[in-house]
């Protein structure tokens, strides 16, 4: 029974949520969507790189960059002596991240190419570690936080936006069906591997909420 539960706990539980990014396909159609012109008026970046307050000189982790979108104002927010590390566990979507990081001449944005496992992000690293509409696509969340655990610095924190678990909380998007859990249970499985819950906010309103953890 000891093992069957606990092959239960490292089983998939995401592939719902990532039937669109299976193929190179797919995600050059997510990749559009991720550069539509009016995403700055429903993402808010400035106001959610605001709440994560960041200061010149720390390392920040965009953990599911996926095209690099928050690039540029992670990277303005932790300057030039700091590092912002764009990670993704999809070579293309990395190639569009890098893209926008040459054109914006970002200068401090380090790659990095993770697994469904691992991010791959180096231990004791990261002041912040965001954590953007991402959550709900972790395929193992146990693995993933143990080493996102392992890549905060002492005092280091994880910020997490996802959408609520609600009818009409992603536009265009079933959000009851897409999102396997909503901010409360999400905020339980999250400290069940080794975090605190520092506080909660809405992002979004009626959309999207962000909480910030620490390691407990």
């Amino acid at each position: 029974m000891l093992t069957l539960l606990l092959a239960a706990s490292l089983a998939q539980v995401a592939d719902q949520a990532n039937q669109a990014y299976k193929t190179p396909e797919l995600r050059k159609g997510i990749a559009q969507r991720l550069t539509a012109p009016d995403r700055d008026a429903k993402q808010r970046p400035q106001a959610l790189v605001q709440a994560l307050g960041l200061k010149p000189g720390q390392t920040v982790a965009d953990l599911g960059t996926g095209v690099g979108y928050l690039l540029p104002y992670l990277s303005e927010a932790v300057g030039g002596n700091g590092i912002v590390l764009a990670q993704d566990i999809f070579p293309d979507f990395l190639a569009k991240a890098r893209a926008t990081a040459e054109a914006e001449r970002l200068n401090n944005v380090r790659f990095i190419l993770g697994t469904v496992k691992d991010p791959k992000l180096p231990v004791n690293a990261c002041d912040v570690i965001l954590v953007l509409d991402a959550y709900h696509h972790f395929d193992y969340p146990a693995q993933m936080l143990a080493r996102i655990k392992a890549s905060l610095k002492p005092g280091g924190r994880l910020a997490l936006v996802d959408y609520y678990k609600r009818e009409g909380a992603m536009p265009g998007g079933d959000a009851v069906n897409h999102i396997r859990l909503d901010m409360d249970d999400v905020i339980k499985e999250v400290e069940a591997e080794g975090f605190r819950a520092l506080g909660r906010q809405e992002h979004i309103p009626k959309s999207q909420y962000l909480v910030f953890f620490e390691v407990r």
